[in-house]
């Protein structure tokens, strides 16, 4: 940059300018959402795709029973001779089917138990968490998560939501409204937050 030329004899002298100019950052909005330990809190988007990963795989194991149990159903009911009598259908039909019914529930909250509990409290992912880039961890920094916290979890959004109507619902949105760290229900229970890592 070329030096000006002073002023004349008698002026004072002038400051000579910045030869870049001087740019600041100024933050639109409210700073985003942080963890006790500052960590950026995981979104509802963001959450919710976990989630369905995770649904996805559970209902994966659940379908292939399924399809074993009908498969078995329909060959135990082949060469059975056909009646009207209302017993015998209530006995070869109606109970094998609320049986496989009842097989399923416990193998949905048994496989999410396994999934949820016994898998993710090892380092607070599932695949689906893992796969979005967030983690399950104790709202108190100084903790670390544990199978209890992990269990009371699973209580609260599988159980819980099982079998009391519409929770599951009011569980999973209550985070949109949730301050400061932006909990779910089963994420008070637990004293947890969901937190995004870079992998």
């Amino acid at each position: 940059m070329t030096q000006l030329p002073g002023p004349p004899p008698g002026y004072p002298a002038v400051a000579q300018p910045h030869p870049y100019p001087q740019y600041y950052y100024v933050p639109v909005g409210p700073p985003p959402p942080i963890s006790p330990a500052g960590a950026p809190l995981a979104d509802f988007g963001t959450r919710l795709l976990a989630y369905i990963i995770d649904a996805l795989l559970v209902g994966a194991v659940a379908f292939v029973y399924l399809i074993v149990a009908g498969i078995m159903l329909g060959l135990s009911l082949a060469g059975r001779p056909t009646t009207d009598d209302p017993n015998v259908f209530l006995h070869q039909i109606w109970l094998p089917l609320l049986l496989i019914e009842a097989g399923f529930f416990v193998l949905y909250l048994l496989v999410y138990y396994l999934y949820e509990v016994e898998f993710m409290h090892r380092s607070g992912q599932t695949l689906g968490k893992k796969a979005m880039k967030i983690r399950v961890v104790p709202i108190d920094p100084s903790a670390r998560l544990t199978r209890g916290m992990a269990a009371r979890r699973y209580l609260v959004q599988h159980v819980a939501g099982m079998f009391v109507p519409f929770f599951s619902y009011v569980d999973g949105l209550w985070q949109l409204w949730d301050k400061p760290y932006l909990q779910t229900l089963h994420d008070k229970a637990a004293q947890t937050v969901v937190v995004k890592v870079s992998a």
